[in-house]
């Protein structure tokens, strides 16, 4: 039982690195030692696990049935020997942390300076930018993001969620028809934020099998920049309510369609999925979801 578990531990981190040789060198085995693991895993098991070729791996379905329970054995080792080593007493180390830069006067700055007030012994990089940063490329150990995460290799955690409403300028939208409609909406100047889209804005009735595709006149990379140019009456865009509150209460801005309501943007937590359980990117994230729960 003992050699089985320890194959499956290989076969994981094979799954992983996406070769014998990456997982040899991570694990410090030869390639031909990691390959023998797996076979006898697979003798053992009467099934195969992974399809070989020159350049890839690939799961069989019996390989993806026997990962889920590779990644919760591995899971449980990591909690026990993190209790058994007493981890919780002291968080040393630095953290690298990317952000929109439109979170620079949010309360999620605050938590993070909570973070640091708790535990001295951790240094803080804060790095603002609507750029969307690799991680993996550019050392990052953390990113808060916004919007809709895509598939990928990292780990991710959804910390709240934004509401939003698109807005006009008062001199622009009375610069349009009285009656508004969604029909209307969509071939009027919009604004578009490159990292979220026009994602599920107004919903046209099912039966039409139309689908809301406004044309942008201008895209940005900055929500800030957004309301810059929805106050110079440039257009209108979906922006974040924190983002427009003041201007709808002073009477700048108005809400178009107020009575359809739009998703709300996820913010979530992400980092790399090597990252250690228990590790100071854990805690920082389970600090910033407690936080804001």
């Amino acid at each position: 039982m003992l050699n089985q578990l320890r194959q499956i531990a290989i076969f994981a981190k094979t799954v992983e690195q996406g070769s014998f040789r990456a997982a040899a060198d991570v694990l410090h085995l030869s390639p031909s030692v990691v390959s023998h693991h797996i076979a006898k895993l697979e003798e053992e098991l009467g099934v195969a696990l992974l399809y070989r070729s020159t350049r890839k791996l690939s799961l069989t379905s019996d390989g993806e049935a026997l990962l889920v329970s590779a990644h919760a054995m591995i899971e449980a080792a990591e909690d026990f020997f993190s209790v058994a080593t007493n981890q919780s007493t002291q968080i040393i180390g630095e953290l690298s942390i990317a952000l929109p830069a439109v979170m620079q006067q949010s309360d999620v700055v605050n938590h993070i300076g909570t973070f640091a007030k708790l535990h001295s012994s951790v240094s803080l990089k804060l790095d603002f930018s609507d750029n969307v940063s690799n991680l993996i490329e550019n050392g990052v150990d953390v990113a808060i993001r916004m919007g809709w995460l895509e598939d990928s290799g990292l780990k991710a955690r959804k910390l709240y969620e934004v509401e939003r409403h698109v807005v006009g300028s008062t001199s622009y939208i009375n610069s349009k028809p009285n009656k508004i409609t969604v029909e209307e909406v969509e071939t009027w100047d919009w604004i578009e934020l490159s990292s979220v889209g026009f994602h599920h804005l107004f919903p046209f009735p099912k039966e039409s099998k139309r689908v809301f595709k406004p044309k942008s006149r201008i895209r940005v990379n900055s929500a800030h920049s957004m309301q810059q140019l929805v106050s110079n009456d440039n257009g209108i865009a979906a922006l974040p309510d924190f983002l427009s509150k003041d201007e709808i209460s002073n009477g700048e801005f108005i809400h178009v369609l107020p009575d359809i309501k739009l998703p709300s943007i996820g913010v979530y937590a992400v980092w790399p999925a090597n990252a250690p359980k228990g590790g100071l990117t854990s805690r920082f994230v389970e600090h910033l979801k407690e936080s804001i729960g």
